[in-house]
């Protein structure tokens, strides 16, 4: 079960190119699904949000650590990253835990605490 996330975040369109971020998005999605069909990632979810001020989606990959790191690594995943960037802006990649991943990054947050004077 993956115990790593990579979340992709993105922010409003730049005005004029909202027929090339469909476009784009499309080859993400279309990407991401190969990947998974391939066995380099285990999952992936897409999330378009209201309008805000800040994250108008992002979509999340599931995998491993190696997994992950191989996919930011491949030239069709850095290609199309690119091509977001010149379209969106706030462009984001956060490296993140989940499942098995979060108990682990739990307890290092537990051992770093213990060592921090507490106050009232």
């Amino acid at each position: 079960m993956a115990d790593r996330v990579l979340f992709i975040g993105w922010g409003a369109t730049t005005p004029g190119r909202e027929e090339a971020s469909l476009d784009v998005f499309n080859e993400a999605v279309g990407l991401y699904g190969r990947l998974q069909q391939e066995g380099r990632i285990e999952a992936f979810d897409v999330a378009l949000l209201d309008p805000n001020a800040d994250l108008a989606g992002y979509i999340e990959l599931h995998g491993s650590s190696a997994q992950l790191a191989a996919v930011r690594a491949d030239e069709e995943f850095r290609k199309m990253l690119i091509a977001a960037s010149l379209i969106v802006g706030g462009l984001r990649l956060i490296d993140g835990y989940k499942n098995e991943g979060v108990a682990h990054e739990l307890e290092l947050f537990r051992e770093a605490a213990a060592r921090v004077p507490q106050t009232a």
